[in-house]
């Protein structure tokens, strides 16, 4: 990502704590060769990861080293955007002709079922053509059903969640937006909100993402003895995202508080299940405190704790788990970075393999994949043609 001034920032933070860069690289693992051309101005650009291990070394906040106006973290080019086109024909109204009988509000209900059902099972490319006439008939039927608007946001949810999973982040942009206009009820409010924080984080806008992650936990949080499921479930998802941004932005102790008061959710929801009404709102997924478990392993590699990652790991035990939940992936990616960082590179690559056979179609869009193949492949002398092949499959040269 790309950042204003990040170069002079660095300098006066490094000065400010009497480091030389030759101080700071060693302290935070960051090269001479880096920190220098950023602070020099030859380079204006670094990834999060990288910025928060600088920011770790010299005690400070991320966001005191890169601003508000980063560009967007690689976004979806060429192909991989151009297999959503019609989804995003369809965001406006166009291009996926004209339907041959009126929507009614039970097919389309059925359809975002389908929708879902896909989505939870990272079936893409079945998504790819559910979306474009689910939104068309989603547009028509908001034009003369009472209750179209409320289905239209039901679907434009799912929609932008699909395009942050698939880094088609205007389009998810676009999506939301619709989604403020048509929300229904407070659940649907409060599933936009995590989705938009998800979408800031994915985009590397670190402070928005963090003050509006706050801002809602505060909104959402309910008298525990009182609240229902729903209400459980947005604030504890919220309480995530507030710990994924504050231990993003080096603030472990606010990151630890959040992931507190989200255990203290999960175990007051204990086993109710989540409503259709809102797996449809938004949130797919059933909160838990195997979610939180998850969060507190994302927390230990984002900090480079791999032990302690493992450590959770063992616990979760997330290869007994279905491969259809999202979280569960994203923690294997986890699992297979601390398996890299503690050297055991073939665990790593089979946790790589068991991904690409569970999740096929949901792995080539997860550059964080990208990046532990790409740690396992610099270790080896010999690259096996399994490795050969998850390697064209993410374009990463060799």
């Amino acid at each position: 990502m790309s950042h204003h001034d990040i170069g002079e920032r660095l300098k006066r933070a490094r000065k400010h704590s009497g480091l030389t860069q030759h101080g700071l690289a060693e302290a935070s693992g960051v090269s001479v060769s880096l920190i220098r051309k950023l602070e020099q101005g030859e380079r204006t650009d670094t990834r999060l990861e990288t910025a928060r291990r600088l920011a770790s070394a010299l005690h400070i906040p991320t966001t005191r080293l890169i601003s508000g106006e980063a560009e967007d973290a690689e976004p979806a080019q060429g192909a991989e955007a151009d297999t959503w086109a019609r989804v995003r024909d369809a965001l406006t109204g166009q291009g996926v002709g004209d339907a041959t009988e009126a929507p009614t509000l039970d097919g389309v209900r059925v359809g975002l079922d389908n929708a879902i059902s896909a989505y939870a099972d990272g079936n893409l490319d079945m998504l790819s053509h559910i979306l474009p006439p689910l939104l068309r008939d989603a547009h028509d039927l908001a034009a003369v059903h009472p209750h179209g608007r409320s289905m239209r946001a039901e679907i434009m949810q799912i929609t932008g969640r699909l395009m942050v999973q698939t880094r088609n982040y205007s389009l998810a942009e676009q999506a939301f937006t619709a989604v403020e206009r048509d929300a229904p009820t407070a659940v649907h409010v409060a599933a936009l909100a995590n989705h938009r924080v998800w979408l800031l984080l994915r985009r590397g806008r670190l402070a928005e993402a963090a003050a509006l992650s706050i801002q809602w936990a505060d909104d959402l949080e309910p008298r525990l003895s009182q609240a229902t499921a729903g209400e459980l479930s947005a604030w504890g998802w919220m309480l995530l995202r507030v710990a994924a941004t504050a231990s993003r932005d080096n603030r472990p102790d606010e990151a630890d508080m959040a992931l507190r008061l989200a255990t203290a959710a999960a175990a007051t929801m204990g086993r109710t299940p989540t409503s259709a009404a809102v797996r449809r709102a938004g949130f797919i997924r059933r909160f838990s405190r195997l979610t939180v478990a998850m969060q507190q392993a994302e927390q230990a590699m984002v900090e480079e704790r791999p032990a302690a990652v493992l450590s959770i790991a063992k616990m979760i035990d997330a290869k007994r788990l279905s491969p259809s939940t999202g979280n569960r992936n994203r923690h294997l990616l986890d699992v297979a970075h601390a398996q890299v960082l503690t050297r055991r590179h073939a665990d790593a690559f089979d946790t790589l393999l068991t991904l690409e056979r569970e999740a096929p179609q949901w792995l080539p869009h997860q550059r964080y994949a990208r990046d532990v193949l790409g740690l396992i492949i610099d270790r080896r002398r010999t690259l096996t043609s399994d490795m050969h092949r998850l390697a064209h499959v993410f374009r990463l040269p060799l």
